[in-house]
């Protein structure tokens, strides 16, 4: 007997549905074969089945019997097909009768006992199937809320093979399950760190809330202890939280790769990711036999930060400067290119050399000229130049230290930023990007921001007066900047006068983003 059932392979980050096709023969020896490009994941969910039919309290077909997973021509990977294979096998032995198999899509990896255990990928199969026209899915318990969070989606979770075979037989009704999305948000978006906690450096925050304002990459140079890795840590608080279509974006992301965390539905903060510098290209940018996200991904619509930025390889950091202009990753193989999204901020953190106190007054320097060059040379060029503010974060006094007097918080720079983002928003077509009373849980799309206006959108929205035009002509002359670094020095240019709240952009706002291009200038 034949028994034809729905359910989502992932390849990537991207769902495919699949049929799963299961043939229970009435001859033939005991015997089960799985079709369809399965991985060794797949394959062994034969013996995972056997097991858990027969724990439950079911007969294993003694017959020989075929499983097809269609579309052949796409590799299936990983164990959530075997909550299907085994409602399949039930089918087709008679053992299960259900007239509304076709309007679900069943997803779910088995114990040996019968339980259904989680799966990775739950949003992004349940995603897909809302995308194809299903309208009802039957995930693992665990994985519930996680699938609720899709609109006008039917989401059942089961503990057992047993139970979704009651639910499915009519014989036990089971609740769907719901989600609230805003009471998520309002739980689990909540920092434990705040920039108050950051003694001095005030220079250094207001070059921060420029780059967080406009989407600007930034790196930071300074001795050690100077507080480079606290600021970068808390630099996601004073950005504007994240909207359903972004939450969701990076969830599935999350979710594909079993980051997500038990139980939990939606990211509900902007990822912060800070791998470490022995990192491997494919840890960074993704890939692998089958290729999955990497940390730039992980960071999408958050926060890349990468301490010690010149002791990473330089064939590594070279990865990098296709995503950080596209916002995406393609990882190509011989069977095809898969892509990932990567829009992400850069936060680099180095020393100005090996010893790290070359040019304090904290320590002397005990680096040779040359001994500095060779560690500065790690970077290229073209990677600085895609970097839009460059800081230096000089050491903190003992005075400062111990000071008790008001620091710069971080609710207060975050209003700066909001209203810098509402300004953008507005520019470009946006939208408002944060109410005063509700968080906008509504909008979709990715929000523009200044650091991703094009060649023409800068010459359209930074234009200069004559002073402005005259320093910046300057600048480039003397510190021979490149063609890139002009549309950079205008894009944050822009980004500071929205910050200000002016609309023409004066030679003060040229001048501070010309401060900012301190690796470009001639030493």
């Amino acid at each position: 007997m034949l028994a034809r059932l729905q359910s989502v392979t992932l390849v990537g980050i991207e769902g495919i549905v699949c049929e799963v096709e299961v043939d229970v023969a009435r001859g033939g020896f005991e015997k089960s074969l799985i079709v369809g490009l399965p991985d060794a994941a797949v394959k062994e969910s034969t013996e995972r089945v056997k097991s858990a039919i027969i724990n439950s309290g079911y007969k294993y077909p003694k017959t020989q019997s075929v499983i097809n997973l269609a579309p052949a021509d796409v590799k299936k990977a990983g164990p959530a097909f075997d909550l299907p294979i085994a409602l399949g096998m039930l089918i087709g032995q008679g053992v299960l009768v259900s007239s509304s198999l076709k309007d679900f899509v069943i997803i779910g990896e088995l114990a040996l006992d019968g339980r259904v255990r989680p799966v990775n990928g739950v949003l992004n199969m349940a995603m897909t199937a809302a995308a194809n026209g299903f309208g009802q899915v039957i995930v693992p318990l665990e994985n519930a809320s996680e699938a609720a969070v899709v609109a006008d989606m039917e989401v059942f979770g089961v503990g057992s093979l047993a139970q979704a075979v009651g639910f499915l037989s009519g014989q036990l009704p089971l609740e769907t399950t719901t989600v609230d999305i805003e009471e998520l948000f309002n739980v689990a978006s909540n920092y434990e760190v705040d920039f108050a906690d950051v003694k001095g450096q005030e220079s250094v925050k207001r070059a921060l809330t420029v780059a967080a304002a406009g989407g600007h990459n930034i790196m930071m140079i300074g001795p050690p202890g100077a507080g480079k890795t606290m600021l970068a840590q808390r630099l996601a608080t004073v950005l504007p939280p994240l909207s359903l279509g972004e939450s969701l974006e990076t969830t599935c992301i999350y979710s594909s790769v079993g980051l997500l965390g038990k139980n939990r539905a939606l990211l509900a903060i902007r990822p912060v990711r800070m791998p470490h510098h022995s990192a491997s290209g494919p840890a960074l940018v993704g890939g692998g036999t089958n290729p999955r996200p990497g940390e730039l991904s992980l960071a999408h619509f958050g926060i890349l930060f990468l301490d010690e930025f010149a002791e990473f390889p330089r064939h590594i950091l070279e990865m990098i400067r296709q995503p950080m202009e596209d916002g995406f990753i393609n990882v190509s193989r011989a069977k095809g290119t898969i892509r990932f999204p990567a829009q992400f901020m850069l936060v680099a953190a180095m020393n100005p050399c090996p010893c790290g106190y070359f040019g304090t007054d904290a320590r002397r320097c005990k680096c040779t000229p040359r001994q500095i060059e060779r560690y500065l040379s790690k970077i290229s060029g073209p990677l600085v130049d895609r970097i839009d503010i460059h800081i230096d974060v000089p050491a903190i006094s003992f005075s400062k230290l111990r000071s008790k007097s008001g620091q710069l918080d971080s609710s207060t720079m975050m209003e700066n930023v909001v209203k810098a983002k509402d300004a953008q928003a507005k520019r470009f077509g946006n939208g408002k990007v944060m109410g005063s009373a509700k968080r906008d849980r509504v909008r979709l799309g990715t929000p523009m921001t200044n650091s991703r206006m094009s060649h023409k959108q800068v010459r359209k929205f930074c234009e200069l007066d004559s002073p402005s035009e005259m320093m910046l002509k300057q600048a480039m002359t003397e510190f021979g900047l490149s063609a890139r670094a002009h549309d950079k020095i205008c894009k944050t240019a822009r980004t500071i006068a929205d910050l200000a709240g002016i609309e023409n952009i004066v030679p003060e706002h040229i001048a501070e983003a010309i401060s900012y291009r301190k690796l470009d200038r001639k030493l």
